[in-house]
């Protein structure tokens, strides 16, 4: 009898640790999409970078950065945040020439932990 009240215990106890889990394990920001994507390479350039993340990110501390081959910042420095779609980050960039790009970014999650990330995309006539 003692046996099955202890597996009933436990059981729960297990099912109130699944519940709580997703909470602390989903709380950090992660970049799911962007324009021009991840590793791509285009013929034109882009007029505005976009990163979207899966969750809203704080409209405070954030940044976007497009930097060239040779480790100049070609972007406009005008990092916005949508007003209808906290989760997407877009700045500005002039028309830039062929080359490789790294776009690093820089953003608040929900839990106040700082995400940082980078990806790159190529320009080629």
């Amino acid at each position: 009898m003692k046996s099955n009240y202890a597996k009933m215990i436990l059981r729960s106890l297990l099912f109130t640790t699944t519940l709580a889990s997703p909470l602390s394990v989903f709380a950090h920001a992660i970049m799911v999409k962007s324009q021009p994507a991840q590793d791509t390479t285009i013929a034109v350039s882009p007029k505005q970078i976009d990163v979207w993340f899966n969750d809203k990110v704080g409209s405070e501390y954030k940044a976007v950065a497009v930097i060239d081959s040779k480790g100049n910042r070609v972007d406009n420095k005008d990092v916005q945040q949508e007003l209808l779609d906290g989760s997407h980050l877009y700045c500005t960039v002039p028309d830039l020439p062929p080359d490789t790009y790294t776009v690093r970014y820089r953003v608040v999650s929900i839990d106040t932990h700082i995400v940082t990330g980078k990806f790159q995309f190529t320009i080629k006539p």
